[in-house]
């Protein structure tokens, strides 16, 4: 199946928040199996991102005044449009990343399950509810949940159209418009959504994509937004949380991993090896939520690795726009290098190379055997660095005190995943994971796909949670509107300071008694 005809990427470039009548440099996006140019897309400025901020803020009160309902309706629309273009939409996300055709259909199930969560959810969430007021009968009290503004997004090149229009859609519920900067290196991955939302009836100036340099595009988004909701590395995300914090605006991040899984005796080592390589080497590892740390109870650790390196090594490595690759490309000249140096250094040190612990050139110019390593010590690089490519690391230990003890030796707490004889025994261990989501007898597909739950890490992994309630609600500020009505809380006339005081202390004691208070 051949890639995508240049004239779908063309038809992209009509979504780009910039001005193609002024000149500007421009940067070529590539193929990432084979580098062969897919199109050339312009470099954004800090002026276009103050353009695009314009447009936005000019758009986004008449956004909000809309009814939930129908923003809400125009969401499902998308979400079936998705369902349509799903092919083409996995084409785009497959030539621009290098991922198998699988790992781009979770990207596609991804945002059919936001839109359809959010397009459910958004109407009663966004509701106005009564609370008590300070004084019953006196004072009715409801609480508002009001947009941000105008909210930015600065997604990652692992799953361009998740990490971006996926974040995007409950801002969009909620009534505010969004600036989203694409990774350099994956644009039309988000220009292909913004054109199905556009279709769906999402008003042009409510969602602008400006491509271009972090250091600039990103800065400028970061300087005027009204909230930031980035993906990215712990160190990018911990500068952008001193910039927010300095503009006092709220910030949600979803940052790196180091992720553990734990097999415990009882677990079904075939159905266990099978799902593990899924977990450690979709999109080739490039993902945050992945697997690079297996703790294994040793009665059976040399059982699952046999079984787990064999999985491995029978896995296929290809480029494919079909089903019939297990595991793609590398993204980058850089993801390569860095997997290819934890390898070295680690196999320099003493490490064994289990399955693969190789470039394979002969496939394309960024691909990597999926690598499996045993005797991985402290010194090594790979054993506490996120390595964010085709490489995890088996480690025998005790029992599941053991391996708890040693899933949680890390500054990370993304995602982690656990298997045992039993979905009870399962949830125990989970429970003592510190992590921000944790799947018994999975990887981490069900986690991101129960969008109805939070996502998102604790520690050096994030700050803020995407998905269920809080996933929108973030993008909201609430607002209480509280009446008083018959009196005031003046005294009335004729009754003294001295007297009208305690009656008030009186009443305010007395609202103890009274249901819910």
């Amino acid at each position: 199946m051949p890639k995508p005809e240049p004239a779908v990427f063309e038809r992209l470039h009509g979504y780009i928040a910039i001005d193609p009548a002024q000149e500007r440099t421009t940067r070529t996006i590539t193929e990432t199996f084979t580098g062969e140019p897919l199109g050339e897309v312009p470099v954004g400025t800090a002026e276009d991102v103050a353009a695009a901020f314009d447009r936005a803020r000019a758009a986004q009160a008449k956004w909000a005044a809309r009814q939930v309902a129908e923003r809400a309706a125009i969401l499902d629309r998308y979400r079936a449009m998705v369902v349509r273009h799903r092919e083409e939409l996995m084409d785009i996300v497959q030539a621009e990343t290098g991922k198998a055709r699988w790992a781009a259909q979770e990207e596609v199930m991804g945002l059919m399950f936001a839109a359809r969560y959010y397009s459910r959810v958004a109407p009663k969430l966004l509701a106005p509810r009564s609370v008590p007021g300070a004084f019953p009968v006196l004072n009715k009290a409801s609480v508002h949940a009001v947009p941000k503004g105008v909210v930015g997004v600065i997604a990652p090149w692992n799953y361009p159209m998740l990490l971006a229009i996926g974040d995007a859609l409950p801002a969009l519920a909620a009534g505010n418009a969004v600036v989203v900067k694409p990774d350099s290196q994956t644009p039309y991955s988000s220009l292909a959504n913004v054109e199905l939302l556009v279709r769906a009836g999402v008003p042009r100036d409510i969602l602008q994509v400006v491509p271009g340099a972090g250091s600039v595009v990103g800065t400028a988004i970061v300087e005027t937004c009204d909230y930031l909701m980035f993906t990215g590395s712990t160190s990018t995300g911990r500068t952008l949380a001193q910039q927010c914090g300095r503009r006092l605006i709220g910030f949600s991040a979803e940052l790196g991993g180091k992720n553990p899984m734990i097999v415990t005796r009882g677990a079904n080592l075939d159905k266990v090896a099978r799902a593990a390589v899924r977990a450690c080497f979709s999109n080739a590892g490039q993902l945050c939520i992945s697997i690079e740390r297996i703790y294994v109870e040793r009665s059976i650790a040399d059982e699952f690795t046999e079984k787990f390196a064999a999985a491995v090594r029978a896995a296929k490595l290809g480029a494919a726009y079909d089903f019939s690759a297990d595991i793609g490309s590398l993204i980058s000249e850089a993801q390569l290098e860095t997997v290819s140096k934890h390898v070295a250094d680690a196999v320099s040190k003493g490490a064994t190379v289990l399955a693969g612990g190789h470039a394979r050139s002969d496939l394309g110019p960024l691909f990597f055997e999926p690598t499996v390593l045993s005797a991985v010590t402290e010194e090594m690089e790979c054993a506490r660095n996120e390595t964010f490519g085709p490489l995890v690391s088996i480690y025998p230990v005790a029992d599941a005190a053991e391996a708890i003890e040693k899933a949680n030796d890390t500054e990370y707490g993304l995602n982690a995943s656990v298997w045992a004889a039993t979905a009870a025994e399962g949830e125990r261990i989970a429970a003592k994971v510190h992590a921000g989501t944790v799947c018994v007898d999975e990887g981490y597909a069900p986690a991101w796909g129960t969008t109805a739950g939070p996502m998102g890490g604790v520690g050096a992994s994030g700050v803020g949670r995407r998905h269920g309630p809080d996933g929108l609600l973030k993008y909201t500020e609430p607002q209480q509107i509280v009446t008083t009505r018959f009196m005031n809380l003046d005294a009335p006339r004729g009754i003294p300071q001295s007297r009208w005081q305690p009656m008030l202390m009186n009443l305010a004691r007395a609202i103890r008694f009274l249901p819910g208070r």
